[in-house]
């Protein structure tokens, strides 16, 4: 339990950048989730558009520190090779 003054306001910043992450963290899984759709269903268009919407919010996850950046670069990098091998 948060006791001193500054305590209670770093317990304040905490939850609220939490749910910002959080927040940013769900965008970009629903981002990544359509590439998924799209790559399932075999339409290249529909992938390709996926993963153009998907790049700038999985990387603005980066500049935010939500995710790692070789964590970004590993997503991006298997999801085109994936959308690149759709016939």
């Amino acid at each position: 339990m948060a006791n001193s003054p500054q305590s209670k306001k770093r317990a304040r910043q905490n939850e609220k950048r939490f749910q910002i992450n959080k927040a940013r963290r769900s965008r970009i899984r629903t981002h990544l989730r359509r590439v998924e759709e799209a790559i399932a269903s075999g339409d290249k268009d529909a992938a390709t558009e996926a993963l153009k919407a998907a790049q700038p919010e999985l990387m603005r996850g980066v500049a935010k520190g939500v995710f790692h950046k070789n964590t970004a670069a590993r997503k991006m990098s298997r999801l085109s090779a994936r959308v690149k091998a759709i016939a």
